[in-house]
């Protein structure tokens, strides 16, 4: 099983006064039980598949010049767009940052279907590396005492602000 999962379940048609209709991929994306959705155009599949063939050997792309107006041949490259995704995913034993971008996936080099590489820009696998530590979160400064509204108080903390500063004070 891949870390990655994708797939294209809908399309939709964008017309524009600016420019002529064009066809916009819902693009779902699974990773690590986190799901998110990126649309995207043909032209985007197709400028994507054109870097691609610079670091990697991709699988073929549906064509580029068809009938954007018949729901049957927008179906069928639905379909086949959706299986360029799975196929880069499936042979790929490292993913380029490229494809990664276009999916809108943060690059975690610690995963080996995620690992950064095939970026325009050049960087060692250690500036790649996440750098910082987890840190905790609080929703408010855990060193003031609560709110006297408080109706639960938390006992800990003000447990330990008495031990620290009055420690000869009783507590309640």
């Amino acid at each position: 099983m891949h870390p990655i999962s994708v797939s294209i379940p809908s399309f939709r048609s964008e017309d524009s006064a600016l420019e002529k209709g064009y066809t916009v991929f819902k693009i779902e994306v699974l990773m690590s039980g986190r799901q998110h959705t990126v649309e995207k155009r043909y032209s985007e599949f197709h400028a994507l598949h054109k870097m691609l063939k610079k670091i990697i050997k991709p699988p073929e792309i549906p064509s580029k010049h068809v009938r954007n107006w018949v729901p049957k041949v927008l179906e069928q490259r639905r379909h086949g767009l959706e299986l360029y995704l799975q196929t880069i995913i499936m042979e790929n034993e490292i993913l380029p940052k490229i494809f990664l971008d276009f999916l809108n996936i943060r690059h975690f080099p610690s995963l080996p279907k995620t690992e950064s590489c095939g970026s325009f820009e050049t960087e060692s696998e250690e500036s790649s590396k996440l750098t910082h530590q987890p840190a905790m979160l609080f929703l408010r400064d855990p060193y003031l005492l609560p709110a006297t509204n408080d109706t639960f108080s938390n006992v800990v903390i003000e447990g330990v602000i008495h031990g620290i500063f009055y420690p000869d004070l009783q507590p309640r």
